[in-house]
C-alpha cells in the first residue's frame, strides 16, 4: 500500500533524471510546465521540499565544493557532498568549524590608539600589538564613512586603496571585493590594482605572445584530450591538489579527467623539484630540475629540437613570427654561447641526455604540455611561460586534438567541456569616476605604501605611486598573500587608517584599525555558478544558520556605509538580498531561454533546495584550443600585432627592458643556488599550495592535525641536507635569511631534491614579539622569507615562489603558537 503520493516517492536522482528526459536539462527541464510528471511534482512541491530537508540538509557551497549542511538547534553540525560531485573534497567537512570558530570577529572593533588619537594621531607602529575596543555598528560605520568622506575631500580618490585582492567567499551577490568597489565608485573613486598574485607575470607576457591572457582560457576539452593525447608533461604543477578547489563552486571534472588519464595508461612526465602528490597519483616519471632554472631547461630542449630537426618548420613559418631570431639565440650567434642540452644541464641539474630524450619523446608523441603558474611567480617569471609556448610551437602541435599547451588544466577544471545554458552575472562595481587614479600592479602594494611619488615601469607605461592614506580590505588577506612580511609591516604603518571586513582574527585583521565582523557564506543567501570553465551548474546558496554574534553580510555592511555617505539608493537600487538574487536568476534564465534551455521561475527553483545542471553539447566535448587559428590563421588571427604566435615580440622589444627583452631566454634570477647569497643561504625554497586548506583559508580548523608538525607549518628537507644540519624528522627547526625567520616542523624526505626545501604557503603570521622587527614567526608563514620585487619591468608580478635560506635545529625557548588566538580586548 502506498503511504505517500507517487510524486513524493521519487528519489532525488530519479527526479533529476526524469526532468532531464523531459526537457534535455538535468534539473527542471525545458518541458517542465507541460509534463504530467512535472505537474504532479509541482503540486506536491511543499511536501517534497519538507521531506527532503528533513532527510538531508540545506544546499550551499564553497570554493571546495557544493554540499548539504546539516543543522541542529541552530548550529551547523555536519556536511554532505552533493551526489553529482565526481571527486568530493574533504575540505567541505570544515564548514561547521568555519561558522563556529573560536576566533570569529564577534563585534565591530576599533584599535585603541586609533580610537583615542584619530586617524592622524593613531600610533601606527602599534598595529599588530595594540588593544581593541568594542563599538556599536552605528559607531563603526560612522568612523569608516567619515574617513572616506574626509579623504575624498582632502586628498582625492588616489588616497584610498580599495583593491582588496583575494579569494573572497563564493557567491555572486556577496562578492565583497565588488561591493567595496561599488561603494567607492559611488563615493568618489579609489585606487585599484592591475593583475593578480596568481598569474601576474604570465598574463601580461601571454597577451603579447598569443594575444590573450591565456592562463584563464578554456583548454582543449578533456574528452578530446583522453582520446588523442599520448604524452602529458606536467611542468611545475600539482593538479590533483590544486583542482580540489575553484574560484566558483568546483565541478571537479578536472580530477576525474586525470583519473581517466591514469586508467588509460597515458604516459605522464612531471617536471618539479618536488615529487608531488600528482606525480604519485598519475604514476608519472619524475624529473627534478634545480629550482628557478625552468627557462634554461626549456632552452636546452628547444636547441635539441632544432639541432636534431625535430621541429616543424612549416608550422613555425605559417603560424609564428620571430623563430629566426630565436634560432640565432640558441646557436649563440651574438654572445658566442651555444645553448644546447649540455649548457642547460649545467644550469638546471638534469642530465643532458635526459633533456635530449625528453625533446625526442615530445616530438614523436602527440604531446600536451600542461604548464603550472608557480614557475612564473619568480624573478623573470615571464620567460618560462613564453618558452613553453615556443617549445610547443616548435613541436607544431598547437591546435591539434590532444596536443599543444595549456595553462589551466591545474586550475578550476580547465578542459571541463562548456555547458549550454545561462551565466549568472552577479552585482556590478559600477562606473569609475573620470578622475579615478591609474591602478597599481597588485603585487606592488607594499612598495606603493612605502614610497609615495615613486615611478615604476609597467608593461610599456609609467605608474607613479600616490600617497595612500587609507587601505580597505574585504575578501582578502594581505598578510598571507604578500611577500617579505617584515617589509610589509613597515609599509603598513604609512596609511592613517586600515579597515578590514573579516569573519576571523587573521593577521590582516590584527594589523588593522577598524575591523567589521562579516558573515561566512553559510550565514546568508546567495547564488553561484558551478564549474569555472564549464558553467555546468547553478547552485542556490541557502542561509544555513543565522549571522553569528554581531556579524553582518557584506551587502548589508556596504549598504550601511552607503547610507552614511548619502548614496544608499544608488548602491542598493532599492532592492534587498532576495530581490537581487531573483534579478540575477531572471537575467540568467533569459540567456538560457535564448539557448533553448527553459528554467522554472525563481521562487520554484529557490524553494526546491536543488540545483540546475545544464546540458553539454557533444561538439563542446570535442573542442580544441587554437583549432580555428590553425585551420585558417587569416580568418582567425590571434590578438597579437602579427595575428600569430610571437616568439619574438617587437612590442616588448620596443619597451627597452633589460630584464625582459623582446625574445625569450634564460636570465639568471635575483636569488638562486649560484648567486652570491647562496654561500650564506644554500637552500632553495619551493613554496607549494597546501593540501588541506585553500591558501590561508581553513588554517584555523582541525585539518591542521593532518599537516602540522609540532603545531607548526611543515618543511620538507632531503635526508642529506637534514643530516648535515643534525636535524631529525619531527623536530622544530628555524628557517631564516636576511628578511626574516620562521619556526617550522621538519619532515625528512626524499620527495624533495637535495638542496631544496618545501614550505607550503598560507600559514597565518604569528610573530613571537610584534614589537620587535624581524621577530620569529611561530606558525611558519613562508612569506617572512620571500623577497618583494617585481618579476620584471614588464609585468611587475610577484616572486613568491623563490628564496634562498638556511635551516637549523631550533634551540630557543618553548613558544606557544598563537596564530589563531583572539587579540587583547576582542
Amino acid at each position: 500500500m502506498k503511504t505517500q503520493p507517487e510524486a513524493m516517492q521519487i528519489t532525488r536522482r530519479r527526479f533529476l533524471t526524469g526532468a532531464a528526459a523531459l526537457g534535455g536539462v538535468s534539473l527542471l527541464g525545458s518541458l517542465w510546465p507541460r509534463s504530467a510528471l512535472a505537474e504532479a511534482i509541482s503540486q506536491a512541491l511543499p511536501q517534497f521540499v519538507a521531506l527532503r530537508q528533513a532527510q538531508k540538509g540545506i544546499l550551499t557551497g564553497a570554493h571546495w565544493g557544493a554540499f548539504e549542511a546539516i543543522v541542529r538547534d541552530g548550529k551547523m553540525v555536519e556536511t554532505r557532498p552533493v551526489q553529482d560531485d565526481p571527486f568530493p573534497n574533504e575540505l567541505i567537512s570544515m564548514a561547521p568549524h568555519q561558522v563556529h570558530a573560536p576566533n570569529r570577529v564577534k563585534y565591530p572593533m576599533v584599535r585603541k590608539s586609533w580610537l583615542e588619537g584619530g586617524a592622524q594621531n593613531c600610533r601606527p607602529e602599534l598595529r599588530g600589538c595594540d588593544e581593541w575596543v568594542r563599538v556599536s555598528w552605528d559607531k563603526a560605520l560612522t568612523l569608516v564613512s567619515n574617513e572616506i568622506r574626509r579623504l575624498q575631500q582632502e586628498h582625492g580618490p588616489q588616497s584610498i586603496h580599495a583593491g582588496s585582492y583575494g579569494w573572497k567567499s563564493v557567491g555572486m551577490l556577496h562578492n565583497s571585493r565588488t561591493l567595496l568597489q561599488r561603494l567607492m565608485n559611488l563615493a568618489g573613486g579609489f585606487l585599484g590594482y592591475a593583475g593578480d598574485y596568481s598569474t601576474g607575470a604570465a598574463q601580461v607576457i601571454m597577451s603579447h605572445v598569443v594575444g590573450s591572457m591565456e592562463v584563464y582560457e578554456q583548454q582543449t576539452a578533456w574528452p578530446d584530450l583522453l582520446e588523442n593525447c599520448q604524452l602529458v608533461v606536467l611542468w611545475g604543477c600539482n593538479p590533483m591538489i590544486t583542482l580540489k578547489n575553484s574560484w566558483n563552486i568546483p565541478d571537479h571534472v578536472g580530477p576525474a579527467g586525470f583519473e581517466a588519464l591514469k586508467k588509460k595508461g597515458v604516459r605522464v612526465i612531471s617536471i618539479d623539484p618536488v615529487k608531488s602528490d600528482s606525480t604519485d597519483y598519475l604514476n608519472a616519471e619524475w624529473v627534478a630540475p634545480r629550482p628557478y632554472t625552468d627557462s634554461a631547461m626549456l632552452v636546452g630542449i628547444a636547441h635539441t629540437l632544432m639541432a636534431e630537426k625535430l621541429h616543424n618548420p612549416d608550422f613555425l613559418k605559417t603560424y609564428t613570427v620571430g623563430f629566426d631570431k630565436f634560432a640565432a639565440y640558441l646557436n649563440g650567434e651574438q654572445d658566442g654561447v651555444v645553448k644546447d642540452a649540455d649548457w642547460a644541464a649545467a644550469i638546471c641539474g638534469v642530465e643532458a641526455d635526459a633533456l635530449r630524450q625528453l625533446a625526442r619523446d615530445m616530438a614523436k608523441s602527440r604531446t600536451m604540455i600542461m604548464g603550472g603558474w608557480g614557475i612564473q611567480r619568480q624573478h623573470h617569471g615571464e620567460q618560462p611561460h613564453w618558452l613553453l609556448v615556443t617549445v610547443a610551437a616548435m613541436l607544431g602541435q598547437v591546435g591539434l586534438p590532444g596536443g599543444g599547451f595549456g595553462f589551466s588544466y591545474h586550475y578550476s577544471s580547465g578542459g571541463s567541456p562548456t555547458a549550454r545554458g545561462g551565466i549568472l552575472a552577479g552585482i556590478s562595481a559600477g562606473d569609475a569616476p573620470k578622475n579615478s587614479p591609474t591602478p597599481i600592479p597588485v603585487a606592488r602594494i607594499a612598495e606603493c605604501l612605502a614610497n609615495p611619488g615613486k615611478t615604476i615601469d609597467f608593461n610599456g607605461a609609467k605608474v607613479t605611486y600616490p600617497d595612500v592614506k587609507m587601505v580597505y580590505v574585504a575578501g582578502g588577506n594581505t598578510f598571507h598573500q604578500h611577500q617579505d612580511t617584515n617589509a610589509l609591516i613597515k609599509a603598513w604603518q604609512h596609511p592613517e587608517t586600515i579597515v578590514v571586513n573579516e569573519p576571523y582574527w587573521t593577521a590582516t585583521a590584527k594589523y588593522a584599525d577598524i575591523v567589521l565582523p562579516a558573515t561566512t557564506s553559510y550565514e546568508r543567501n546567495d547564488l553561484e555558478m558551478g564549474g569555472d570553465y564549464s558553467q555546468l551548474y547553478v547552485f542556490p546558496m541557502h542561509q544555513c544558520v543565522p549571522p553569528q554574534h554581531e556579524s553582518r553580510n557584506d551587502f548589508d555592511i556596504f549598504a550601511g556605509l552607503a547610507a552614511k555617505l548619502g548614496v544608499q539608493e544608488a548602491f542598493t537600487e532599492g532592492k534587498d538580498e532576495m530581490q537581487w538574487l531573483k534579478g540575477m536568476y531572471d537575467d540568467m534564465k533569459a540567456q538560457a531561454r535564448n539557448a533553448r534551455v527553459a528554467l522554472p521561475p525563481f521562487d520554484m527553483f529557490w524553494a526546491s533546495n536543488n540545483y540546475i545542471r545544464f546540458p553539454v553539447p557533444e561538439e563542446n566535448k570535442k573542442w580544441v584550443r587554437f583549432a580555428d587559428f590553425r585551420e585558417n590563421p587569416l580568418l582567425n588571427p590571434l590578438g597579437t600585432p602579427s595575428g600569430k604566435i610571437e616568439i619574438y615580440s617587437e612590442a616588448v622589444a620596443k619597451m627597452g627592458y633589460t630584464d625582459c627583452p623582446g625574445l625569450p631566454g634564460w636570465l639568471p634570477p635575483h636569488e638562486w643556488y649560484q648567486g652570491p647569497e647562496a654561500s650564506k643561504y644554500p637552500l632553495s625554497l619551493n613554496t607549494a599550495h597546501p593540501i588541506n586548506r585553500l591558501h590561508s583559508q581553513l588554517d584555523n580548523t582541525p585539518l591542521r592535525k593532518k599537516y602540522a608538525v609540532a603545531d607548526r607549518e611543515a618543511v620538507w628537507i632531503h635526508p642529506q641536507d637534514a643530516k648535515a644540519r643534525g636535524i631529525s624528522d619531527g623536530e622544530l627547526v628555524r628557517a631564516f635569511n636576511d628578511r626574516g625567520q620562521i619556526l617550522v616542523g621538519a619532515v625528512v624526505t626524499e620527495r624533495v631534491r637535495p638542496g631544496v626545501v618545501r614550505i607550503s604557503e598560507g600559514a597565518w603570521f604569528d610573530p613571537a614579539d610584534p614589537r620587535q622587527e624581524g621577530s620569529l614567526c611561530k606558525n611558519g608563514n613562508v612569506n617572512c622569507l620571500t623577497f618583494d620585487i617585481g618579476s620584471s619591468s614588464l609585468a611587475q608580478g610577484n616572486c613568491g615562489q623563490m628564496a634562498q635560506l638556511e635551516i637549523e635545529k631550533y634551540q630557543g625557548p618553548i613558544l606557544n603558537n598563537t596564530a589563531h588566538a583572539v587579540p587583547a580586548g576582542a
